[in-house]
């Protein structure tokens, strides 16, 4: 009797219920979507809000007017025989000493220091004007590279040089890149190895090709500070614009290849963007 009336039951209430078991499925599997797309539309903001965030290091505007209104100065027309290719000296755009000694107090940079970055700046403006780049790019890369020239306790003589000379270690290959001496040891004191030199930390295999003689003393050297800037200015043009931020951070990239480090320099020189403009 049971038999019987089992075989006899209808199907639709398993009908139905499997019905039910696969709408909450796809009710799930539709939550899951929805949830997924909100995920990525989140990420995707998040990084939209991160790129907008990184702002362009680049003269204020008030400060631009101030150092845009230095005079030009001659320098000797002269190749420096201390650098085999260096380029030859050129008119500097020297920045204004009144604005140099007003932002430097704003900003804690030395004043010597910032003369050196802002005359580059100025004078790479000149000569590459589709560059864009500021003095306080230069600025961050002189306060990450060596506190302005005054690495562990040294300061910077007027002169434009560190006092003591900023040398790096041995580019022997343990804990760098190995490469051999290229200046006889002319600038970094090593006649055997290379050495990241001065306040811009120059190599001299690279000074080679992007020294410059800012100071027009007939030599190019990458441990004067105003050599040392306006080779830097130099270098990080030759990467192309440096008016949008992914420009500003491919040429800072091409510096030094670590993103930390340039997120370190944008975060500096934004600072020392905001304290010039008062």
């Amino acid at each position: 009797m049971d038999l019987v009336d089992t075989a006899r039951r209808p199907f639709w209430p398993w009908v139905i219920a499997l019905m039910v078991v696969l709408a909450s499925v796809g009710g799930l599997f539709a939550v899951a979507q929805t949830a997924a797309r909100e995920a990525e539309r989140t990420a995707a903001d998040r990084s939209a809000a991160r790129a907008e965030a990184w702002e362009v290091p680049s003269v204020a505007a008030a400060a631009g007017d101030a150092v845009a209104a230095s005079v030009q100065t001659p320098v000797p027309d002269a190749v420096p025989a201390a650098v085999p290719g260096a380029a030859a000296p050129v008119d500097v755009v020297a920045a204004d000493p009144t604005w140099t000694s007003t932002v430097a107090g704003r900003t804690g940079i030395p004043d010597r220091a910032l003369r050196a970055y802002a005359t580059a700046a100025l004078t790479v403006q000149r000569e590459q004007p589709g560059c864009g780049i500021g003095w306080n790019t230069l600025a961050g890369l002189g306060a990450i590279e060596s506190a302005h020239g005054t690495h562990s306790g040294g300061s910077l003589r007027a002169d434009g040089y560190p006092d003591p000379p900023i040398r790096g270690i041995a580019l022997d290959g343990s804990a760098s890149a190995a490469i051999a001496d290229t200046d006889a040891g002319v600038f970094d004191g090593d006649a055997v190895w290379d050495r990241a030199v001065g306040p811009l930390q120059f190599i001299p295999a690279t000074w080679q090709r992007w020294g410059a003689d800012a100071n027009g003393d007939g030599v190019a050297d990458p441990n004067q500070i105003d050599d040392a800037a306006l080779g830097a200015a130099r270098y990080l043009c030759a990467a192309g614009e440096m008016t949008s931020p992914a420009g500003w951070r491919r040429a800072v990239f091409s510096y030094n290849h670590l993103d930390s480090y340039v997120d370190d320099v944008a975060a500096t020189a934004n600072v020392y963007a905001a304290r010039a403009a008062g």
